[in-house]
């Protein structure tokens, strides 16, 4: 039985871990670096520890200071939240081996699904569609030449071990490969510790969509329908929405059917997401995020169900406590990321409320943006019968933010929702270019 957690994780995710175990009856340990003492999470928790001085890799990134902290704390378990080391195989496999629960995959699982090679193997042996592409690491730039030649430019050179846009490079020409092949390369080693890469062929301008699921790791797994998460800014998610206003039924269908089973393939524990890009009436896996994703809410608010509760019930060693058939899904919901565009001091801060309107954030006016982490500021989710009623609402939630003392994308978000584009439910991953930059031009 889990009755005290250590949070490893910060800003707005770490508030809401805190509010899933204070509802649970569960202690909570906020680990903090030094930059992040004055922020919401802390001031929520009931105990706190700080990790480390500002930058990550000497504190929300040092496994060793996190798992003494949680022994040291006497905690049961550890959640490692988004991003950080939420997947790091190593980071779970210690924990474990610390005697504490980690609340999320298994880490051979982990591990395993960490590898974009690695992981597209079991896809395919799960019976999912995937893009042509490398069937191993690329090894040099010959095997680059030759392997882009059978699959046809253009192709996307992505870091084996990673996410997040980093090490991903687009070719377009076999001229412009090794110089793309060095960056990708390199970035990768940089952000990941691990400079292999493999390729795909590049879709131009696809959906991307992925399916929410809950696995007990005792045989059930569920869906909680899918997400579109098609409006990014350099690979980085900027609005999410669910449903999709592009999925037919059928497809939809499908493509649960095979998150579902390959979720049950990979005996997965916990809750994870599959990727897709979707081309007209076909779709590709990409990848599985083995973790909770910054945009759970959407799901959280079509389906009823908390998922930070649920990852700690399964942790525990539950079983899901109900079947597909329970699961309901209840009209349209829509995530705004506001993100900081300069570091600072909100001198200002105002959030909306009203009717069908959620904000997720750790900042308060008077807090610091800090420099060191990403810049998100708040998240700002709603929930509708339908589409336009969704747009309608976040459109008053957005007029109601006020934020003073560092730059945002407040207005960018207003933009995108407004455009034509968006509005009619047909827009391609650039959307943001032909919307937002080249209003600047």
């Amino acid at each position: 039985m889990i009755k005290s957690i250590l949070i490893a994780n910060r800003g707005e995710v770490a508030v809401r871990i805190v509010r899933a175990c204070k509802d649970l009856g569960i202690r909570t340990v906020v680990a903090y670096s030094s930059a992040d003492a004055r922020t919401q999470a802390v001031r929520m928790a009931d105990d706190t520890v700080c990790i480390g001085p500002a930058p990550s890799q000497e504190s929300y990134l040092n496994s060793k200071n996190l798992i003494v902290a949680a022994c040291l704390k006497r905690c049961d378990a550890v959640h490692p939240g988004v991003g950080f080391l939420s997947e790091n195989a190593a980071f779970a496999k210690a924990v474990e081996e610390a005697g504490l629960v980690f609340i999320g995959p298994k880490s051979e699982t982990i591990a395993l699904l960490g590898n974009k090679v690695e992981a597209r193997k079991v896809a395919l042996k799960a019976g999912l569609p995937i893009t042509p592409g490398s069937k191993e690491a690329i090894t040099d730039l010959e095997d680059a030449k030759q392997t882009a030649g059978q699959i046809g430019y253009p192709i996307i050179l992505k870091a084996a071990s990673g996410g997040g846009g980093r090490g991903m490079r687009i070719v377009r020409k076999e001229s412009d490969l090794a110089g793309a092949l060095a960056l990708a390369r390199k970035e990768a080693l940089l952000f990941f510790a691990d400079d292999s890469v493999h390729m795909e062929r590049y879709l131009e301008q696809p959906r991307h969509l992925e399916i929410q699921l809950l696995s007990d790791g005792k045989g059930t797994v569920l869906h909680l329908g899918e997400r579109d998460c098609s409006v990014q800014k350099n690979h980085q998610k900027l609005l999410e929405e669910s449903p999709s206003p592009i999925l037919s039924p059928s497809l939809r269908e499908a493509m649960c059917a095979d998150s579902v089973r390959l979720f049950k393939e990979l005996g997965y524990r916990g809750a994870g997401t599959v990727e897709f890009l979707v081309e007209q009436d076909s779709y590709y896996f990409m990848e599985v995020n083995a973790r909770l994703q910054v945009e759970h809410p959407v799901s959280e608010l079509v389906s009823g169900l908390d998922l930070v509760q649920e990852q700690i019930r399964i942790a525990q060693g539950k079983r899901l406590g109900y079947t597909q058939e329970d699961i309901r899904f209840h009209g349209y919901a829509l995530e705004c990321r506001i993100n900081g565009l300069s570091a600072g001091t909100l001198t200002k801060f105002v959030m909306p409320g009203g009717p069908h309107v959620r904000f997720d954030t750790y900042l308060e006016e008077g807090a610091v943006l800090s420099p060191y982490y990403d810049s998100l500021i708040a998240k700002i989710i709603v929930h509708a019968p339908n589409r336009d009623q969704g747009l309608a609402i976040m459109l008053r939630a957005l007029s109601e933010v006020c934020i003073e003392g560092v730059k945002t994308n407040l207005e960018e978000q207003k933009q995108l929702i407004k455009s034509r584009p968006f509005t009619s439910g047909r827009f391609g991953t650039d959307l943001y270019a032909k919307v937002c930059e080249q209003e600047k031009k």
